[in-house]
């Protein structure tokens, strides 16, 4: 069965007031009982013989995983101006990133072991299918070897105009769309206020996520300086949607100044007729207004609306739920962990409230500045008061770690949640980033080459 890339209801109703917005975020809002977990992780494909990128089309490519996934797992397709360019089964997708970075985006789930079990599951699939092709792919924050140049293009009308809209807002935008994979999990709200707590305590802890899961310490075949390189990208790819926005801190802040933000981020483009028109730079405001240059007197559709909140990118988001952002894509193992950290941290009001206790006193100054820092000195970073993110980590882990006892969640074999953190604590005591190791690796054993790293860390 084939599936149209999603478009505008031409019948549907038309959004006439700022209130509507506001009220579709709100709806997000759901008691504990309903809280769900969504994990969502990107990763390279390549071709093991000359560890060349994935390509669109060919044998070994990208288009023959999604066929060979659609054809053995029974997967459903999605297609875009007659391209596959995605699947999806059971309330979670595949999907493709600009440069090929091949995306599971999980169902929302109820545990840690079942989000785990469900990534481990996908690896599983896409490995039988690679494998005949003689494709591997690789769990890291940045492509560490291929240039821009040897990166492939998706065939995705978004991408067309992204790409076109970013040499004008800064100078690493490309390199983030083709050259980058993170780790993301998706986590509910009970209301406004849980929404506002969870945001502002998510919000100045991804610096220590991006300690914790730094991953991208090589580009172009060597050390590129940063041991989190894709966090250094996100610094100067466009000022108007990045960031660690400092109004989600002000007195007042809820679902209506998320909104007036929104707004306020030049759109990239509208869907219409199976076409992605070119609005990028233009406002949502004007549209709003009737007033949108390219579709003059017509109003926006929500659908248009969720399109727009999709193309923000700070290091937390918010939707109908909140993403934390902020991390590198890495193994399977922390891919587990990575939804654990955050689920327990925030999925346990008490343990929420003492992660507040630590970080209500922080600075706008402060948290940027660990946010820049962070992507060079990883767990060396000074943090606020004293000590180091190490210091942080040990802190915030513990808590985590209560919060995943608390919910008291046993997989078959009975354990709790709690197991998913190990790799953490160990990095956190040991005070190395992931990429610290690998540049251990690749100035010890490696010889200063970096092309061992798709053989010891593949997928």
């Amino acid at each position: 069965m084939t599936t149209p890339t999603s478009d505008i209801d031409e019948s549907s109703t038309r959004i006439e007031s700022r209130a509507e917005l506001v009220e579709y975020l709100a709806a997000g809002s759901k008691p504990m009982a309903d809280w769900r977990i969504g994990t969502e992780h990107e990763k390279f494909g390549f071709i093991k013989d000359g560890l060349r990128p994935l390509p669109y089309e060919g044998t070994a490519s990208i288009r023959a995983m999604l066929e060979g996934l659609r054809d053995t797992f029974g997967w459903e397709q999605i297609v875009e101006g007659g391209h596959l360019i995605g699947l999806k089964k059971d309330g979670a997708s595949v999907s493709l990133e600009p440069g090929g970075q091949f995306e599971l985006s999980g169902a929302p789930l109820e545990t840690i072991h079942q989000t785990c079990n469900e990534v481990g599951r996908h690896l599983e699939e896409v490995r039988q299918i690679a494998e005949p092709m003689g494709v591997a792919f690789l769990g890291a924050g940045a492509s560490p070897l291929w240039s821009l140049a040897e990166t492939p293009v998706m065939p995705k009308g978004r991408y067309r105009i992204m790409t076109a809209y970013m040499d004008k807002v800064g100078r690493l935008g490309r390199q983030m769309m083709f050259r980058t994979c993170t780790v993301q999990t998706n986590l509910d709200f009970g209301s406004e206020a849980d929404m506002v707590k969870k945001f502002r305590v998510s919000l100045a802890l991804q610096p220590l996520g991006t300690a914790l899961f730094a991953n991208s310490p090589f580009l172009d075949g060597r050390p590129n300086g940063f041991l989190s390189y894709r966090s250094q990208i996100w610094t100067d790819t466009d000022p108007d949607r990045t960031g660690m926005l400092p109004f989600v801190f002000e007195q007042g802040f809820g679902f209506e100044q998320y909104v007036d933000y929104a707004l306020d981020v030049p759109m990239y483009f509208v869907r219409r007729k199976g076409e992605y028109l070119d609005a990028s730079g233009l406002s949502f405001r004007d549209f709003m207004a009737g007033k949108l240059p390219i579709l003059p007197g017509e109003l926006p559709a929500m659908d248009d609306f969720v399109d727009h909140l999709s193309t923000i990118f700070p290091e937390v988001r918010l939707k109908r739920f909140l993403e934390m952002r902020g991390s590198d894509a890495g193994p399977w193992s922390r891919l587990c962990a990575f939804s654990a950290f955050w689920t327990g941290l925030l999925y346990c009001p008490d343990c929420l409230d003492a992660a507040w206790d630590v970080v209500k006193d922080w600075t706008d100054a402060d948290r940027e500045a660990m946010r820049q820092s962070v992507r060079t000195l990883g767990l060396k970073t000074p943090v606020p008061g004293g000590g180091s993110m190490q210091d942080l980590a040990k802190q915030v882990l513990a808590l985590s770690r209560q919060g995943l006892r608390n919910r008291a969640n046993l997989s078959t074999s009975g354990d709790d949640e709690t197991g998913y953190l190990t790799e953490l604590d160990e990095i956190a005591t040991s005070g190395l980033t992931p990429a610290d190791r690998l540049l251990a690796r690749y100035y010890g054993p490696w010889n200063r080459d970096v092309r061992p790293i798709f053989a010891e860390e593949a997928y």
